[in-house]
């Protein structure tokens, strides 16, 4: 096994460290296992910590959403070998990387594993995680394939969807292209999704074409379900009820999300 020798930020000869990761796929509420691998480099050193984090790409830059210490302080000899176990928990709200088994261009999204020594701190290089839908965010996705439209992108931005209960700092939208029968009255569609252990928050936002509706614009919609409930809703005739209700909605501009909130959403 080849290690890889952590930035010079950590002086040369330094420890040489490979992560490992039991699986490579997962979804949001999973675990996240596996062995870091460190091999001491030539002289010792007083290792203060190590941790591995799950690091997402958004706007500003890759970001850092979730991490769990691997090791508290060590003495790593010269040339010393160890595998060390760790497993991070994979936040409920963690963005998705594939729809339909492809990957979203753009997407960025892995673990990264940091060594702390006395005055200098290094990381690996990202190591690649796929993260699949939750099997009610699959439902809903599977309806938007039947209505025609093709998820084009995923994006994370930095930021809270107004009215509902966020543990994490951002959220993703998915871009869907909507199909032919529909180019005339809607651009693209964006889908997030916020879920927690129990439940899941869809929140549509559409881009309404100006032909048909004046001025254009967007409106925005929202269900909230547990999980169980999801799974065995009418997503099609959902979205496609709300679809047809755009023209209705022109006169009027929403905020980012609308409706009663549920106490489990609230802050």
């Amino acid at each position: 096994m080849v290690l890889k020798k952590l930035p010079r930020a950590l002086g040369a000869g330094g420890p040489g460290v490979d992560t490992v990761l039991e699986r490579s796929r997962v979804r949001p509420g999973d675990q996240v296992t596996g062995q870091v691998h460190v091999e001491g480099g030539d002289h010792d050193v007083d290792v203060e910590h190590f941790a591995v984090g799950l690091v997402t790409g958004v706007a500003a830059g890759d970001t850092e959403f979730c991490r769990a210490a691997v090791s508290g302080p060590l003495r790593l000899a010269a040339g010393e070998r160890r595998s060390i176990p760790f497993s991070v928990d994979v936040p409920w709200e963690t963005p998705v990387t594939s729809v339909d088994g492809r990957h979203l261009p753009g997407m960025t999204l892995g673990t990264r594993t940091e060594l702390s020594v006395a005055n200098a701190v290094g990381h690996t290089d990202l190591d690649p995680l796929h993260v699949t839908p939750l099997t009610s965010q699959e439902r809903v996705l599977a309806a938007f394939a039947r209505l025609g439209f093709v998820c084009a992108k995923g994006d994370v931005g930095q930021g809270r969807i107004q009215g509902l209960h966020q543990e994490l700092p951002f959220f993703q939208e998915l871009g869907f292209r909507p199909p032919e029968t529909r180019a005339g009255t809607v651009g693209e569609v964006g889908l997030s999704f916020v879920a927690d252990r129990h439940h899941l928050a869809v929140v549509l936002e559409a881009d309404r074409r100006g032909a048909a509706f004046g001025e254009g614009g967007d409106d925005f919609g929202r269900w909230i379900f547990p999980h169980e409930t999801a799974i065995r809703t009418d997503w099609e005739g959902l979205v496609d009820g709300w679809l047809a209700e755009l023209p209705a909605h022109a006169s009027r501009r929403p905020q980012r999300v609308s409706g009663v909130t549920p106490m489990w959403m609230e802050r």
